[in-house]
């Protein structure tokens, strides 16, 4: 904010110097080529023009401030407006008083005569004068209008981007807490049976913890690494579903090292599990594939039994796999799920990255 705050600054005064410098250059040297030295010695002009240019940079600078003090810029409403009118007025009177009689002086003190000028001579200066500053105004205000345009759009942008990060950050350390409970529960009653398998299972779910807490650091994992959480999660499922739970896996071993949002497969083969296989008597498989085509990464899991739509529309990990898809990839990526035959099948694609 400081460094933008004294480039603005800076940027101001070169522009104040060059816009008025340009101005009375040109005054000055209009005035020494058209008027002869006879009617007045060409030092006056020299300091007319200074006048001119200390007066310009000096209330322009002065109405500047005022402006930043009300705001204009992000209040344009009719009450400044009338505000900004007067305080144009007042320094347009003021920059032509000051410089006529500064002027006046200037040219009796070098030409030792007073200076003949008449009321039509005041009313063009004053008239210049007043040109001058309404254009100097209109260009303060457009430019300043842009930039705080630009500010508000970069702005935005960051805010979107900020909030894109966080609600991804949200959305990938979203772990069922009923399966936390529910696994560590059956690692407590597993204990009375196997200790050495209950361990193996809470090295698992320690592994899945720290999974899904570092996956805010993330956007993408390799296929391989989402595996290994799959298998976990299937492992502890298993303690309460045994044998009533078939798992398979048809994976393209070329893929295993291609990179997809973390959670993906695993909230995929949960919602086959909590919606599909658990409800089922007497269980049921799943089946994850992971395969291509020319254009995607094509990630699928099936498990036996029909697809509920009510049921399926407030599941909570679809709905994130849904939002972190559009999040990450807009329109290129899809999910649809979806019944054929005995078989609910979810299936993501997402572009090659």
């Amino acid at each position: 904010m400081a460094i933008s705050t004294k480039l603005n600054t800076y940027l101001f005064w070169t522009l104040q110097i060059i816009g008025w410098g340009f101005i009375t250059s040109a005054n000055v040297w209009s005035k020494m080529y058209f008027i002869p030295e006879e009617k007045s010695k060409h030092i006056y002009f020299f300091f007319e023009g200074l006048y001119f240019i200390v007066l310009g940079i000096v209330l322009t600078t002065l109405l500047r401030s005022y402006l930043k003090r009300i705001d204009f810029v992000a209040n344009q409403n009719q009450k400044n407006y009338i505000k900004v009118f007067v305080a144009y007025a007042l320094v347009s009177w003021l920059f032509t008083i000051l410089l006529i009689v500064g002027s006046s002086y200037t040219f009796s003190y070098i030409n030792e005569r007073p200076l003949d000028i008449s009321a039509l001579e005041i009313f063009s200066t004053a008239l210049n004068i007043a040109i001058f500053i309404f254009f100097w105004l209109i260009f303060y205000i457009v430019t300043k209008s842009l930039a705080r345009l630009r500010k508000n759009k970069i702005d935005r942008l960051q805010l979107e981007t900020e909030l894109k990060d966080s609600q991804l950050n949200t959305l990938k350390g979203q772990l069922n807490p009923h399966f936390m409970f529910n696994s560590l529960n059956n690692i407590r009653g597993l204990m009375l049976e196997d200790v050495d398998k209950a361990r193996d299972m809470l090295t698992r779910l320690s592994e899945m913890l720290r999974y899904s807490l570092n996956m805010n650091k993330v956007d993408a994992i390799r296929i391989s690494e989402e595996l290994e959480i799959v298998d976990n999660y299937i492992a502890l499922s298993k303690i309460q579903l045994e044998d009533r739970l078939v798992y398979e896996q048809d994976v393209k071993t070329a893929l295993t090292q291609i990179k997809i949002p973390p959670m993906v497969l695993q909230m995929l083969v949960e919602n086959a599990i909590k919606h599909g296989v658990s409800n089922q008597k007497n269980g049921g498989k799943i089946t994850l594939i992971v395969t291509d085509n020319d254009e995607k990464i094509i990630l699928q899991v099936n498990n036996t039994g029909t697809l509920k739509t009510e049921t399926d529309s407030t599941r909570i990990g679809l709905n994130n796999i849904k939002k972190r898809l559009e999040l990450l990839y807009g329109n290129e990526a899809s999910f649809t799920l979806k019944e054929v035959g005995n078989e609910v099948q979810a299936i993501i694609q997402i572009p090659v990255s």
